[in-house]
C-alpha cells in the first residue's frame, strides 16, 4: 500500500484528489495539510510515501515545503501539482528535491499511475514540463566548473549511462539507445546514484543539467 498525504490549501481540491486516490485499491490518502510546513510535519508522522504538494500556498508554499520534507521524512517523494505550467517552479521544485511535476489537469488515471511511478523511483514530469525544463538549461549557463569531483568515480559507460538519463529516458528506452539490456541498465543506474549520491533519477537530470552534461 502506498501512503500519501495531499497538500493543497483549498478544501475542495483535498477533498477531489483524496476521492481519486482511495478508489484506488494500493492507494491509501493517510493524512492532508493547508501548507508545505504541515505537509512535512504529516509526512513524517504518518509514515507517508508521496506527498501531492501544490506549488503555491500561503504560509509556507510547496517549494519550502519539500526542503522541510527532504529533513523531516527523506524517504518520502514529493510529487508537485500546480495550475502553473512555469520555468521558475520547475527549477525551484526541483532543486529543492522534488522528485515529479504535474499539472492540476492531469486525467484521474494519470495521476495514480503518475504516483505508483514516483514511489519506483522514476522520473516524473508533464510532457509540456519536460520540454521546458530541457529548453530552459540549454539556455543557462552551467554551474561552476560543469564537473563534480564525484564524475571521476563514473566509469566510461557510467558516465554514457549518466548523459543519456538525463533526456528523462526510462530503463528500456536508455538500453535501446546505447544496445544494452533492460537488466544491465538498471544496474548502471543503481551504481551511478550511488557514487554521485543522488537519491533518485531527478535529482540525477537536474545535476546532468547543472554541469552542461546534457542538452
Amino acid at each position: 500500500m502506498i501512503r500519501v498525504v495531499i497538500a493543497d490549501d483549498h478544501d475542495l481540491i483535498r477533498g477531489g484528489l483524496k476521492a481519486i486516490l482511495d478508489a484506488e485499491s494500493d492507494l491509501e490518502v493517510v493524512g492532508e495539510a493547508a501548507d508545505g510546513a504541515a505537509a512535512a510535519r504529516v509526512a513524517a508522522s504518518e509514515q507517508a510515501d508521496i506527498v501531492l504538494m501544490d506549488v503555491q500556498m500561503p504560509g509556507a508554499d510547496g517549494i519550502e515545503g519539500v526542503r522541510l520534507l527532504g529533513r523531516s521524512r527523506p524517504d518520502a517523494r514529493a510529487l508537485m501539482l500546480t495550475t502553473f505550467d512555469l520555468d521558475e517552479y520547475i527549477f525551484q521544485a526541483l532543486q529543492a528535491g522534488a522528485s515529479g511535476f504535474l499539472l492540476k489537469t492531469t486525467p484521474p488515471a494519470e495521476l495514480a499511475a503518475a504516483i505508483r511511478a514516483s514511489h519506483s523511483g522514476e522520473l516524473l514530469f508533464a510532457p509540456s514540463v519536460t520540454r521546458r525544463l530541457v529548453e530552459a538549461y540549454v539556455r543557462r549557463p552551467p554551474v561552476g566548473d560543469g564537473v563534480p569531483p564525484q564524475l571521476a568515480e563514473l566509469t566510461e559507460r557510467e558516465l554514457e549511462v549518466f548523459r543519456v538519463m538525463a533526456r528523462g529516458l526510462s530503463n528500456a528506452e536508455i538500453g535501446r539507445d546505447l544496445f544494452l539490456g533492460e537488466a544491465t541498465v538498471k544496474t548502471h543506474v543503481t551504481h551511478i546514484l550511488a557514487k554521485l549520491r543522488l537519491r533518485d533519477r531527478v535529482q540525477a537530470v537536474v545535476l546532468a543539467y547543472e554541469c552542461g552534461l546534457a542538452g
